[in-house]
């Protein structure tokens, strides 16, 4: 009988629901803490209250009922892959429970499809959003706007990351997590101990957060707006609590601090880390930050130029192109624009802005930052890769390393970058053709299909800036796109060998 109560009690071993437990967890105490503000506010703490109790039984499941264990690369991918499918799906109730999406008589089923959406859409940081004209996000109560906005600060840093912060219990593994969750080809750290290091970079990343809130507020933001748009330009997310975004304000500090906010998370966060230990800017010794520094000041410029050769005063200029080339190129997606047409309205401008604009959707930010995108290390790289290439007709015979600044890159990375943006290029065709079938046009499906891979927000046609994705694409769209931000917020090959681990333990099992 001892015996039997000894083995009934046995925690099983499964990393993937140990730590999907651990995050629904966070979630739930964020959604708590929402329906306390929505209540204060007037509104009703019903849908926020049984989704955070909802997502606190499901996460106590999991992390009481199993503990971590050993794991190889595939089962990595399974555990990071697993947290973020969950937590995407438990973060779509409270919009389901307060019926955010029930518009014009939608069915059930679209209401879930757009809750879902807004959901991946928040926790991606992608900033892509099905509010709109028809449901304008300010009809909305402070608490569940305000944990749409937690909803990219977590997904900003990362959900697995704020695991790894409480559970030393991973060990060796923790670090593993993290770089399968970190867009990037690598994971810096920081300290001896991976628990250490994730703790570092919610430091970091809470101390920025705070004093983009501050600067916000002395620009003239009310409290709850400027936290709320704090929480998601640290995050390089992009939500907002008004339709115009940040053009309901139409303030040139606002934007001049919401700039330097993006640029901050769309760095390294280890370079943060270095500048605050030797106390002075290490930054522009990093040849990654320096190219995505120069390649935002290139393009502020030129933009600049064109716009004021077709007849935008040159203060106009500069600071639409200044704000447009920032929030695109750290993958934030805020927008300037007071409406369709406005100077702040990229969608509106002529060919050749939207151009370099797209080029910065591809891109993105830096590697260990909160941006999105391919990133600019594997575009220096890539470069470095193509030189080479073509050294390799004149000398055959010739050896040629490939550089990234004075560091020489193994070849071996080289070849994971080269299948990285291999696959990339597939994926984005895949989804253009995929989405055009759907009855989407051709510049609408493409810059969507590479905002959603990159994680932008706002893409060009009729998903520019001032647009809904719920006009712009259909709901079988709006899932492709869904799908398409969780693989570029965790990335190609973790989401595609993610798969693995549970089929390999489907397979044991059959075969015993």
């Amino acid at each position: 009988m001892m015996s039997f109560e000894r083995k009934k009690l046995q925690k099983s071993t499964s990393t993937t629901f140990h730590v999907t437990g651990t995050a629904l967890l966070f979630i739930s105490a964020a959604m708590f803490g929402c329906a306390i503000i929505e209540g204060t506010t007037g509104g009703s703490i019903f849908p926020l209250l049984l989704a955070s109790l909802i997502s606190l039984f499901f996460g106590g499941l999991g992390r009481l009922g199993t503990k971590p264990g050993l794991l190889g690369q595939a089962d990595i991918f399974s555990a990071v892959g697993g947290a973020w499918l969950f937590v995407s799906l438990f973060g779509a109730l409270p919009y389901l429970f307060a019926g955010t999406f029930n518009y014009g008589g939608s069915g059930l089923l679209i209401q879930f499809a757009d809750s879902l959406f807004e959901s991946i859409s928040g926790y991606s940081c992608t900033g892509s959003t099905v509010f709109g004209s028809h449901n304008p996000i300010e009809s909305h109560g402070s608490g569940i706007l305000l944990y749409r906005q937690l909803t990219q600060w977590a997904g900003g840093m990362g959900i697995v990351v704020l695991v790894v912060t409480v559970l030393p219990s991973l060990r060796a593994s923790g670090l593993g997590l993290m770089s399968a969750e970190a867009p990037g080809p690598q994971s810096d750290r920081l300290a001896s101990r991976v628990v250490d290091t994730a703790r570092e970079f919610w430091k970091i990343y809470f101390v920025l957060t705070l004093f983009i809130g501050v600067a916000l507020f002395a620009a003239g933001m009310g409290g709850y707006d400027a936290l709320a748009h704090a929480l998601t330009t640290a995050s390089t997310g992009g939500f907002s609590t008004r339709d115009s975004s940040i053009g309901f304000w139409d303030s040139s500090a606002i934007e001049m601090v919401l700039i330097f906010g993006m640029v901050l998370g769309g760095s390294s966060f280890a370079l943060h880390w270095r500048s605050t230990k030797e106390l002075r800017v290490t930054h522009f010794r990093d040849p990654e930050f320096r190219s995505y520094f120069g390649l935002m000041s290139i393009s502020t410029f030129a933009i600049t130029w064109i716009l004021a050769s077709n007849g935008f005063e040159v203060n106009e200029a500069l600071r639409s192109a200044a704000f447009n080339v920032v929030t695109l190129g750290t993958s934030t997606g805020f927008s300037n624009a007071n409406g369709a047409g406005s100077n702040g309205d990229f969608a509106s401008w002529v060919s050749g802005p939207q151009i370099i604009l797209f080029i910065l959707l591809v891109f993105g930010g830096c590697t260990g930052s909160t941006s999105g995108g391919v990133k600019i290390f594997r575009l220096q790289v890539g470069a470095s890769h193509t030189l080479r290439s073509i050294r390799r007709f004149r000398r055959p015979r010739g050896v040629f390393p490939v550089f990234q600044g004075t560091k020489v890159i193994p070849d071996t990375l080289v070849q994971r970058i080269a299948g990285f943006i291999a696959v990339y290029a597939v994926l984005a065709v895949i989804g253009t053709i995929t989405l055009t079938a759907l009855d989407t046009d051709i510049v609408t499906a493409l810059s969507g299909v590479v905002s959603a891979l990159g994680n932008m927000g706002p893409a060009l046609g009729e998903a520019g800036p001032t647009s809904s994705f719920a006009d712009a694409y259909s709901a079988p769209s709006r899932m492709v796109l869904a799908f398409l931000m969780l693989v570029g917020r965790l990335e190609i090959f973790p989401m595609l060998l993610m798969v693995v681990a549970p089929y390999r333990s489907v397979k044991h099992r059959s075969n015993n």
